[in-house]
């Protein structure tokens, strides 16, 4: 098998000539690094979750008129898809053959985002050595036994450094893979600064953003290097 990682959390998992793509969110297309046309070539397509940062609508329906992927997923996502004019078949449990490739889905709860619902997630054990556990640490997760790769989330609003090596430790997997780490880019720390002065502003608090800011009481703050 041939694992691909792109920006954040877009995955392809190849083997013996059939290429899955997973979660091809809007950070995976932000820099305008990877494009739709890099997957004219997937067989099917599985979205684990509705988050834009793992459905990207627009490149999804460039990437499907490309490819004629089937596409994979859970009622939540379904239901948009079918809004947007999308097929799709559901795939929340048990087992699925892609090519040669054994997916198993699971039912699996993402971790508490701020002033955000909770979304229906699937995770999945890959050839019965991967986990992708997707946004989520939760205990139940820990007692798979014999992962050869953990698929890892490493930066998030919902994490710290604490809870991920918690969760992998209790994992003892062979080998990580980091996803989810589009928190290292600009684009990323500019969305989630957007979603503070949301959340403040409701209590009557400025969140204070680059370039500069000026208080009531005359106080000016300056960003010199960005954020």
């Amino acid at each position: 098998m041939k694992i691909t990682k792109y920006i954040h959390s877009c995955l392809t998992f190849e083997q013996d000539g059939f290429k899955l793509l997973v979660d091809p969110g809007n950070y995976t297309f932000a820099e305008g690094r990877v494009k739709p046309q890099d997957f004219a070539d997937v067989q099917a397509i599985i979205i684990t979750h509705i988050h834009p940062d793992h459905l990207d609508m627009d490149n999804l329906k460039k990437i499907i008129a490309l490819s004629k992927a089937p596409i994979y997923t859970n009622k939540q996502v379904a239901e948009a898809l079918r809004k947007q004019g999308i097929d799709s078949e559901l795939f929340t449990d048990g087992k699925r053959m892609f090519g040669k490739m054994e997916f198993m889905a699971m039912p699996v709860t993402h971790m508490p985002l701020l002033d955000s619902p909770i979304p229906e997630m699937t995770g999945y054990i890959i050839n019965g050595n991967i986990l992708h556990p997707v946004d989520s640490f939760q205990t139940e997760l820990t007692k798979i036994e014999n992962i050869e790769l953990l698929v890892l989330p490493v930066m998030a609003p919902f994490c710290n450094e604490l809870q991920v090596t918690a969760f992998a430790d209790a994992m003892r997997p062979k080998n990580i893979l980091p996803v989810h780490d589009g928190y290292a880019k600009e684009f990323f720390v500019k969305a989630r600064h957007a979603n503070y002065v949301k959340h403040f502003a409701a209590i009557g608090t400025r969140f204070l953003q680059a370039p500069s800011a000026t208080l009531a009481d005359g106080t000016q703050v300056v960003f010199k290097f960005g954020f």
